[in-house]
């Protein structure tokens, strides 16, 4: 029988925020799949956990994925972690999550803290819709492909930035999208919690002064809805080509003014005088 593979959420800055779920998790796995085992050892520590690692990133997820599910299809659970937050999210994790699913191994959640979901609730941004676009490329071209691809994008957009990036970062922004509204969230969850909503240009201003410090999440605006201002011919024009597509005078005249914001009155009357 195949083992299993818990995806486990842990903090994000505040230690109190690791659920009893996801310590149960990682206690009763048989061992743990670690972005990086340094750090989560010291988490392992702070709950009295004792429990193998294997190191599972970026740089030797081919091999190490190929061992974790192979000890899972001989019935061993593994419990996924990141360093913070959900892995699988802008994470190699994606990847051990595929494979496991693809072998017919059991995939769990443990949910926990998010940073993306974390940063949008407290931003102050709209958050009805967004997209979340991970890290921007360190490649040049890579970048400006990203940024340019997202100048008409409606929604708002959230990203992850280091610290010694976040000025390029800004800038490169600006540069394409224009100076639109930015939520700079930071240290979530820890004592120096911060949101610093501003513009693009203030906040380069602001960061070319003061020394970036901490992981930042960017809540950027999405492009702003172009209003259209309509005229009363306007409104009679698109009133003239309901009637040709076989509307009656009096719904071309309503739904045109409902368009335009006119009122359907004047543009009744026109289309009478015409």
């Amino acid at each position: 029988m195949n083992g299993k593979l818990y995806v486990v959420g842990t903090p994000i800055g505040n230690m109190g925020d690791f659920s009893p779920r996801a310590i149960e998790a990682l206690k009763n796995a048989d061992f743990i799949a670690a972005e990086d085992t340094r750090v989560t050892l010291k988490l392992l520590n702070r709950f009295d956990i004792k429990k193998e690692m294997l190191s599972y990133y970026e740089h030797n997820k081919n091999t190490k994925g190929n061992l974790i599910i192979e000890r899972m299809l001989r019935g061993e659970c593994c419990a996924l972690v990141s360093d913070a937050g959900m892995p699988a999210i802008s994470d190699p994790g994606e990847d051990l999550v595929r494979q496991a699913r693809d072998a017919g191994i059991q995939v769990e959640a443990v949910p926990g803290p998010s940073a993306v979901i974390t940063a949008l609730a407290i931003s102050g941004m709209p958050s009805g819709r967004f997209c979340f676009e991970g890290f921007l490329s360190m490649n040049k071209i890579s970048r400006r492909e990203h940024l340019q691809s997202l100048k008409n994008e409606k929604r708002t957009m959230v990203f992850y930035e280091a610290p010694h990036k976040l000025l390029a970062t800004l800038k490169d922004c600006l540069s394409y999208l224009g100076d639109r509204e930015i939520a700079l969230v930071r240290e979530l969850t820890k004592i120096h919690e911060e949101v610093f909503k501003t513009t693009f240009s203030q906040a380069i201003e602001y960061y070319t002064q003061n020394t970036p410090k901490g992981e930042f999440v960017l809540i950027i605006s999405g492009k702003p809805e172009e209003v259209t201002e309509y005229t009363l011919d306007d409104a009679v024009s698109i009133a003239k080509k309901l009637i040709s597509e076989g509307e009656s005078t009096s719904c071309a005249a309503k739904e045109a003014a409902n368009v335009t914001g006119m009122k359907k009155g004047e543009v009744y009357k026109l289309l009478l005088n015409q």
